[in-house]
């Protein structure tokens, strides 16, 4: 199973699903997740119950979609501020799984992110909260990802491909 970790607007989704189709696997993204089993989005569980309670939500459907799914598993932006989140990607890894971080560059996460009000963490000052997340969270993409692709300023084909060859390298082992 593949497992995408980055930066929100580091394209998780958008390569993930690409992947997918290219390997005829399925795709799945824990935020999706979470939405499907509280019938609420994740910027409405920020507001009405905090970003512990949705982290709490969100290990869950990590843990659940790396027992339960075998293709490509897109997670949250966030996911990995998690310390018992980031334990269950060094496990995956270490078992022969392959995690993937999607790294992207401030200028590029601006651009793509916009003004998103679904991004509940960047509703105040986007291009500030943005760049300290970017810098915040290199640190810990990095200590659970078993490969890293640069998205900026990069189409999906060429990220797709780099993804894929990642792949077929880990296979070839």
């Amino acid at each position: 199973m593949l497992v995408l970790v980055g930066p929100p607007a580091s394209g998780k989704t958008t390569v993930g699903t690409a992947v997918a189709t290219a390997l005829g696997i399925g795709f799945r993204d824990t935020d999706r997740d979470v939405e499907e089993q509280t019938g609420s989005s994740v910027a409405d569980l920020f507001v009405q119950h905090g970003e512990p309670h949705f982290r709490g939500l969100e290990r869950t459907a990590v843990a659940r979609g790396l027992a339960e799914h075998d293709g490509v598993l897109a997670l949250g932006g966030g996911a990995v501020v998690d310390p018992a989140t980031r334990e269950l990607l060094v496990a995956h890894g270490r078992a022969g799984g392959l995690v993937v971080w999607l790294d992207v560059d401030l200028h590029s996460a601006a651009k793509r992110v916009g003004l998103s009000r679904d991004r509940p963490l960047l509703a105040i000052n986007p291009r500030a909260m943005l760049r300290t997340m970017l810098e915040d969270r290199a640190p810990l993409y990095r200590e659970v990802a078993t490969g890293t692709v640069p998205t900026s300023d990069r189409t999906t084909d060429d990220v797709v491909a780099d993804v894929l060859e990642l792949i077929q390298g880990r296979d070839a082992r």
